[in-house]
């Protein structure tokens, strides 16, 4: 077996990383297109998705979540409440706090938005090989994994 060359290693590691950066560009690029179905602004659907996928929250944990201020997020927040996408209700844990929660407009517009998404990905990953197609079935998982350490490195 061969021993491991540290320089080479990093030289993998640094043109699998530029791979996967102009790959996400790409697909995210490409998504747009798909998103935009949805007639929401990038930053109000995004906003949608955090608080269908993940919960209620108040509006400022949602603007931390999108890496915005709190008044860029009021806006956009003021954006889907009077689109009738979303709301603010008291906190079940302190009456005295609101939080943003989807209507259930807000969740079947997400929702569908998801859906378009996931077809054109499904669409694309059937249109390869089948070997490749397994390939990448089987790092896709990893992706979550990348993820989740560029986040907590501070970098996302």
């Amino acid at each position: 077996m061969a021993a491991s060359n540290p320089d080479r290693d990093q030289l993998e590691v640094e043109q699998a990383a530029s791979a996967l950066n102009s790959g996400a560009i790409h697909l995210l690029r490409g998504l747009a297109a798909v998103d935009r179905q949805s007639g929401l602004t990038p930053s109000r659907l995004s906003a949608l998705s955090v608080i269908v996928f993940g919960g209620p929250r108040s509006l400022g944990a949602l603007a931390a979540a999108e890496g915005v201020t709190g008044p860029t997020m009021t806006r956009i927040v003021d954006g889907l409440a009077s689109a009738g996408l979303a709301q603010r209700v008291p906190d079940a844990r302190d009456g005295r706090l609101v939080v943003i929660e989807p209507t259930m407009a807000g969740e079947n517009l997400m929702r569908a938005a998801a859906e378009r998404r996931i077809a054109v990905i499904a669409a694309a990953i059937g249109s390869l090989r089948a070997a490749d197609r397994r390939r990448l079935m089987a790092a896709a998982g990893l992706l979550d994994q990348v993820a989740t350490a560029v986040r907590d490195r501070g970098a996302g």
